[in-house]
């Protein structure tokens, strides 16, 4: 790994450079013209795009639920004990994220309050590429669950050999309500517009490839999207008391995801800095990902070293990693530090990868920098609130004379004779 030892305003700015995200237009111009093509062919287009992309014939987009049932079924017992677990620990954490309306009486003739009201329908993007995600599943349908959304749709990649029934067996354990085999950009149009067979969603929600990210950002506006999720990423903050071989094991767990993720580690010690470095080389020829993580190291991780701990979290904040360790003596000590990170885990046996299956946190979250104001994903992503208000004659003729004077100060004439037609001698 590329090891820096700079000041702290040249590693702010190397910082900036990795982290620049550039639009590619042909990408764009791609994308653009299959969710057109969606929006106006509906199945047809979807059909040609499965042969296209998948090389799959698909006559029915529907998985029958009878093959979901099968699919569970089919799963080793231990693979349904770590599902469960996963949806024990995920059920517990987000419970707590239940968001309550409040009414607001306090003032005699006033009500006031809001109203929290869950999404009626909600599509889930699993991808269905390079690995199988079940723990996408579990993690993007169970907060809808919670947060009350009626219908759950699901839509992944169809397979030459068939959906994997991890990724079937997962679906019926969340309480995914129909799944649909279409993937890619068009699966993405598909949940936004609605086909003859799709139904238009009202949010989507899911990881995917850069097309799977640019439909989302496309179709933004018709529904909603949970955030345009980029390649994954880790940030490492550790001193001499860390062990090197697990440093270099959770940076390769996220390099492994893509060749464009990011595995950085900013530390005050020099030694440590080389001997992870030396590890992960180790580590990286063991792989059988290997062909998709090095290109990831190389080519977009690097090791700051730093003077001292506040520069390292200073950095870091810059970076705005997705999945954020702190391997440093009393960690939990260290998290006033912290203000820019999607999820963040404290010590030496709290590893990423417990975060991306069973510690009971989300493991969609911001990247590329958008945690400095994107949050991860939550209950509170499947609702909206709905304001209401309430005055008596008599409150709103305390008020008349201020609404009267802000509306004509914005030359909105009609706004301010609304108010005062309700105190008018009536003829």
């Amino acid at each position: 790994m590329k090891i820096y030892k700079e000041s702290l305003d040249t590693m702010l700015s190397i910082v900036r450079e990795y982290t620049q995200q550039t639009t590619d237009m042909e990408i764009e111009r791609r994308v653009y013209d299959i969710v057109d093509d969606v929006r106006t062919n509906g199945d047809a287009a979807l059909k040609a795009y499965s042969e296209k992309f998948d090389g799959v014939s698909i006559e029915d987009f529907k998985v029958p639920q009878e093959e979901i049932d099968a699919a569970y079924e089919s799963l080793s017992d231990d693979l349904k004990v770590a599902l469960l677990k996963a949806k024990t620990n995920i059920t517990e954490f987000h419970s707590r994220e239940i968001e309550q309306g409040f009414v607001d009486m306090d003032t005699p003739g006033i009500i006031r309050g809001q109203k929290v009201i869950p999404l009626a329908r909600v599509g889930l993007y699993v991808p269905g590429g390079t690995a199988a995600y079940p723990s996408t599943i579990i993690m993007t349908a169970l907060p809808a669950k919670i947060a009350g959304v009626k219908e759950i749709v699901m839509v992944t990649p169809p397979q030459k050999d068939g959906i994997n029934p991890a990724v079937l067996g997962a679906a019926k354990l969340a309480g995914v309500d129909t799944v649909y085999q279409v993937g890619g950009a068009q699966g993405v149009a598909a949940l936004a517009y609605g086909t003859e067979t799709i139904p238009k969603v009202d949010k989507i929600v899911g990881p995917g490839n850069i097309y799977v990210a640019t439909a989302k950002r496309q179709v933004f506006g018709q529904v909603d999207i949970d955030m345009i999720a980029g390649p994954s990423e880790i940030g490492v903050i550790a001193d001499d008391s860390a062990n090197p071989v697990h440093l270099a094991a959770d940076l390769l767990s996220q390099a492994e995801h893509d060749s464009r993720a990011r595995a950085i580690m900013v530390t005050t010690s020099e030694s440590l800095a080389n001997a992870v470095s030396d590890e992960v080389e180790r580590q990286l020829k063991l792989l059988p990902r290997e062909s998709i993580a090095r290109p990831a190291i190389e080519n977009n991780s690097y090791i700051a070293v730093m003077d001292s701990v506040e520069d390292m979290f200073t950095v870091m904040n810059e970076v705005a990693p997705e999945h954020l360790e702190i391997q440093l003596p009393d960690p939990m000590g260290y998290m006033s530090l912290v203000q820019n990170a999607g999820s963040v885990f404290l010590g030496a046996y709290a590893s990423e990868p417990l975060g991306d299956y069973v510690g009971g946190t989300n493991h969609v979250l911001p990247t590329s920098g958008t945690a400095r104001f994107s949050s991860p994903l939550g209950v509170y992503d499947f609702v909206k609130r709905t304001s209401f208000t309430q005055f008596t004659k008599e409150r709103l003729e305390e008020v008349a004379t201020h609404i009267t004077t802000l509306a004509r100060t914005e030359g909105l004439e009609a706004h301010a004779r609304a108010i005062e037609v309700r105190f008018e001698k009536q003829i």
